[in-house]
């Protein structure tokens, strides 16, 4: 990345200095764990020219929208519902973050015991590090966890954050709450646009949308192929760029990778050698660059061939209803369809033990990796679930618990090539 967007990285206050060294650890984590890899498509070049771009281009490009006239919207969650956004001429992005640099900033105000993703996100503003956060016109937060819900509270002091209240069950007043919630976003995207949202306009927001969940199906459907054609890394970084590229031309391009996947598929061409244990990942997301345990996984005699999380199967696994006549049967599609998410803030949550097992039998997996922030109770406790319904499915499952810290890496590659030898 060049030195050319200084000037715009300066007019959104950025700590130059303290950035600058961020986009450096960056680069040579990103070259370490992505370059180094053998036998890549050739269409994840463009994968790694966004993130070579992530903080130069993209953010020329959001600042250039501004200048029109739009506005950007930042997320934390796949229950902000994009569609909605995006019908109201908007831009929606995600923020969630996946480094530990601003942890020092974010322990003054939060307890040490939170999860590393909720301190990476308030450590960057507080660090002043994220042009995205400083990029948005408005920010949304949710109510997914207990420490989300409270940090915003802190978070808000230093920008203004909407919360949306997610149902904790699936009961149908859970669900009439829930559309209550959407209804009051999407007066909230109104006001913050100033355009107000039409079914036309609706309707091509949700067609767009599906668009890009069917391009990633597709990458899922294709990565099931054995041997496995494509890294877990890749898919992984894959997935990561779509909450903030393009949605258009992210679509477009991740089309061509597939083409070319499939090309590989057909000819029997893998990235690992024959014999090599397929594993699934489960739990918690991993927002860019926590690249930490796929890598291990992937150097310890393993290939990743899919993600039961937030960054994988359950944003891209359901779809919304593209045959609404009006606005309001759109709104309940969109409802229906995101309470179709499996998180594990809901209780009881036999969806997610049932995808979990359906996933990892379609895949053919000889095991599961249960991944977990350290201090993220939700899928902390909910792995006991996990592990009695894989036992039961005769799948075993190994429990990672970590953070974004490097320190415990030689720990993790033990366990885990304790775990692929004793599934081989």
């Amino acid at each position: 990345m060049t030195h050319s967007y200084e000037d715009m990285w300066e007019r959104l206050n950025l700590d130059l200095e303290a950035h600058a060294g961020l986009l450096e650890v960056l680069g040579k984590f990103y070259g370490n764990i992505y370059m180094s890899q053998q036998g890549r498509l050739r269409g994840m070049e463009y994968l790694d020219f966004v993130l070579s771009e992530v903080h130069g281009l993209r953010i020329k490009e959001l600042q250039d929208a501004k200048a029109r006239g739009g506005k950007i919207v930042g997320t934390f969650c796949v229950f902000v519902p994009e569609e909605i956004v995006l019908a109201a001429g908007g831009i929606q992005v995600g923020l969630c973050a996946g480094a530990e640099i601003g942890k020092g900033e974010a322990e003054k105000v939060l307890p040490r015991n939170t999860c590393a993703l909720i301190k990476s996100f308030v450590g960057f503003k507080l660090a002043r590090l994220c042009p995205y956060i400083e990029s948005c016109d408005l920010i949304v937060g949710e109510t997914t966890c207990d420490g989300k819900k409270k940090a915003y509270e802190i978070f808000s002091e230093h920008t203004p954050v909407y919360v949306m209240e997610i149902p904790q069950m699936k009961r149908p007043s859970d669900r009439e709450l829930w559309k209550s919630e959407v209804l009051r976003f999407k007066t909230v995207v109104e006001e913050a646009t100033g355009n107000t949202i039409t079914a036309e306009g609706l309707r091509e927001a949700i067609k767009l949308v599906n668009k890009r969940r069917r391009a990633l199906q597709r990458l899922n459907r294709l990565r099931a192929a054995d041997p496995a054609p494509i890294s877990g890394r890749d898919a992984l970084l894959i997935n990561q760029i779509s909450f903030y590229d393009d949605p258009a031309r992210f679509t477009a391009k991740i089309e061509e990778l597939c083409d070319e996947l499939e090309a590989r598929v057909g000819s029997g061409g893998s990235v690992a050698p024959e014999g090599t244990a397929r594993l699934m990942l489960s739990g918690c997301p991993m927002a860019v660059p926590n690249w930490k345990l796929p890598y291990v996984v992937e150097s310890s005699g393993a290939i990743i061939v899919g993600e039961e999380s937030c960054i994988g199967a359950r944003n891209t696994r359901d779809l919304v209803a593209e045959n609404g006549a009006d606005l309001d049967t759109m709104i309940d599609a969109i409802v229906d369809r995101y309470m179709m998410i499996d998180c594990a803030c809901f209780t009881p949550n036999t969806e997610r033990l049932d995808n979990i097992v359906s996933m990892a039998r379609e895949l053919k997996v000889k095991g599961v990796v249960h991944y977990g922030l350290s201090f993220c109770q939700p899928y902390a406790i909910e792995a006991y679930k996990v592990e009695k319904a894989l036992r039961a499915a005769s799948i075993p499952m190994l429990s990672i618990e970590t953070d974004y810290g490097m320190e415990d890496v030689e720990q993790l590659k033990t366990r885990v090539e304790a775990f692929v030898e004793m599934i081989r």
